[in-house]
């Protein structure tokens, strides 16, 4: 991923350093369990730790000549465990990577990132979680119309908008925890063709006990790729969650609607030719990188079938797709983050369009109204809709004219079945809202 959309924590855990110093660790790790086993010398293994060390340009060095990037780790690895012993004894390095191949290595050191990823990302999506379930508690009684195609439908609070969003990142949470657990918290020290045939399997067991992994109970040189599908499918759905926060708030923005707005910091400029733009660029870049790792998602699928026991097809796309989906998952986190704990409401703004459309969004109340008062369904709806196409075809030429609720009065067939007061009640917002609490209470239970 590009600097301009990478945070240093998550680019880190992808940087070859990383990559590097967890390639040392499993290596030092095996030959430790070699010598647990009896087949290493402890004081070798011992040296092996104290003198283990890479250097990341050597590596690069020695890996234009190789063209095979473990060996030129392995060489430089060596020269390091190699360089203070004493020309007449054994070299240490002779154990390391003893039995293994590439592919035990890098898909071990794979898992290890994977996970230190999940981490981060996890925390990130609990925090935002908590932010909206704040903000959905702070505003659960702010009015505003609810719309469905688009179309002002029945009034709710914006609370709800909040709220939904909390139980969405929960249900993300819960889909990455579980990508974590089945699918990327895995190892894999099992051989050329995961027959076990140069390595013990307790060399396998006590690497991924030390590095906190599970080992894969058939890995066929490779840990299946599956695994790494349904991890990348589950960051997908924690940035199509992220879209559809920034999609509904960009939507809020404009002119036309304006009933929220994304933060406009001092100093900031909105447009090279217009200095009146407060344009909502923020959730625009949220909705584009998630369509990035939504994406990659495809790559992810692609990579599960190779050939036989093993090719490298999946290695190339895999180490741009996965390290890009994880970090640009973690900064648009961290811009919905600083969207969300900023979001500036307009409670005004959401009445006057509430009241938009003269009362047309109560026609749902005044249908059921008309069938508790003994009309059939058929009828109330052919009379309701009736008279709210009249108060639609009049907004939509911007004529003046009487609304909904006065119509409705005037109308013979609904008086001698509403009065009054009747009518007054089923165009109070709040008279849809009696129930509401109920969601709000459900939220206060949501834990992260």
């Amino acid at each position: 991923m590009i600097a301009r959309y990478s945070r240093p924590q998550m680019s880190h855990i992808f940087s070859l350093e990383n990559k590097y110093a967890l390639w040392q660790e499993i290596e030092v790790l095996a030959v430790e369990a070699f010598a647990e086993l009896g087949a290493v010398s402890r004081e070798e293994a011992a040296w092996i730790r104290a003198h283990a060390n890479f250097d990341v340009a050597a590596i690069a060095e020695i890996e234009a000549t190789t063209n095979h990037d473990v060996i030129a780790f392995l060489t430089n690895l060596g020269q390091y465990v190699d360089a203070d012993v004493p020309a007449d004894q054994p070299k240490p390095s002779r154990w390391v990577h003893y039995g293994m191949t590439s592919s035990d290595l890098g898909d071990t050191a794979l898992c290890c990132q994977i996970v230190q990823a999940f981490d981060l990302i996890l925390a990130a999506v609990r925090t935002l979680g908590q932010s909206c379930k704040r903000r959905a508690l702070e505003e659960k009684d702010t009015l505003c119309v609810g719309r469905t195609h688009g179309v002002h439908a029945e009034p709710m609070t914006f609370g709800m908008k909040f709220g939904a969003w909390a139980w969405a990142l929960k249900r993300a949470e819960q889909r990455l925890l579980d990508a974590r657990a089945q699918s990327a918290a895995r190892g894999a020290l099992s051989g050329a063709v995961g027959s076990y045939s140069s390595i013990d399997p307790a060399v396998e067991a006590y690497v991924c006990e030390h590095l906190g992994l599970t080992p894969d109970p058939l890995s066929t040189q490779v840990i299946a790729r599956d695994n790494h599908a349904h991890l990348a499918a589950a960051l997908a759905g924690c940035a199509a969650t992220l879209e559809q926060i920034a999609t509904e708030i960009r939507a809020l923005q404009k002119t036309d609607t304006l009933e929220a707005e994304e933060p406009f910091v001092e100093g900031q400029k909105g447009s090279s030719a217009m200095p009146h733009k407060r344009n909502p660029i923020t959730c625009e870049r949220v909705c584009g990188l998630a369509r990035v790792i939504k994406a990659n998602t495809q790559v992810a699928l692609d990579n599960v079938a190779l050939w036989h026991e093993r090719d490298i097809s999946h290695s190339s796309a895999e180490r741009v797709a996965l390290a890009d989906s994880f970090i640009a998952l973690d900064y648009i986190l961290a811009k919905t983050q600083w969207i969300i704990d900023g979001l500036v409401l307009y409670p005004a703004n959401m009445l006057a369009n509430l009241e938009r459309t003269r009362g047309l969004i109560y026609s749902s109340k005044v249908l059921l109204a008309l069938v508790d008062a003994g009309m059939t369904r058929e009828a109330a709806y052919t009379l309701v809709q009736r008279t709210a196409m009249e108060v639609w075809s009049e907004i939509q030429q911007a004529q003046p004219g009487p609304g909904f609720r006065e119509r409705l009065e005037a109308d013979p067939e609904v008086a001698a079945r509403l009065n009054t007061a009747t009518l007054a009640a089923i165009f109070d917002p709040w008279g849809f809202l009696g129930k509401v609490h109920v969601l709000f209470e459900r939220l206060e239970d949501l834990e992260f």
